[in-house]
């Protein structure tokens, strides 16, 4: 830096145990740099796909003609609406999810239109509330599954690990939803049980009340 005046190194080793780690630029209140990897994720039906993981700092709205074909070859078609961060909103993207009649969450580009209608408004919010499952993942993985303080010092093992958190994941949500459904079909079939036996004894009591009165 003294040599070349400058102030920025590119690929600098900003730790001796862990070499593979860079500085990221993140501009976030608190901390503009961070360092670890950088994740590219998606979220379908509760699932959470890792997409792109890297230790070099990287645009993410490059990955989304990636997840969205990813998607297509997952399910065999395209889905009608994508729900992404502003990033994600850059002009080759809108033309592209355009294209394929995919409708893209946020505002369109350029100056906001002085009267908005109430339907774009309760649009808006509804695609911002759907777009934070993904940010709920991010906070389970943090906080239920330690994905942000990794202990292993390899770049491989660290990249394992935390691919196996997005598994666990995936894992606790499948075994959520086989748990409701094996509840729902018990629920069903006692509560079925239930109103059957019920009957059984109404059948009962007014077969034995008209013999009672019969006999009399």
């Amino acid at each position: 830096m003294y040599e070349n005046e400058s102030n920025r190194i590119d690929d600098r080793i900003v730790s001796i145990s862990q070499p593979h780690i860079r500085p990221i630029v993140r501009g976030k209140a608190g901390k503009s740099v961070e360092f670890g990897a950088k994740l590219s994720v998606s979220c379908f039906e509760q699932y959470v796909f890792l997409d792109h993981l890297s230790w070099d700092n990287f645009n993410e709205s490059g990955d989304l003609k990636r997840q969205v074909e990813a998607y297509k070859k997952f399910t065999g078609y395209y889905p009608t609406s994508v729900h992404v961060d502003r990033i994600y909103r850059t002009r080759d993207n809108r033309a592209w999810c355009k294209e394929r009649g995919i409708r893209i969450s946020g505002p369109p580009l350029g100056r906001p239109p002085k009267n908005i209608s109430k339907e774009t408004k309760k649009q808006a919010q509804d695609d911002e509330r759907f777009r934070n499952a993904i940010e709920g993942k991010f906070g389970q993985a943090k906080r239920r599954y330690s994905l942000n303080c990794i202990m292993t010092k390899l770049s491989e093992t660290s990249e394992t690990s935390m691919a196996i958190t997005f598994l666990v994941i995936n894992l606790s949500t499948l075994l959520r939803q086989v748990y409701c459904l094996f509840m729902s079909f018990f629920l069903n079939k006692y509560k079925f049980g239930l109103i059957l036996s019920s009957s059984i004894i109404k059948v009962d009591i007014k077969d034995k009340f008209f013999i009672e009165k019969l006999i009399f």
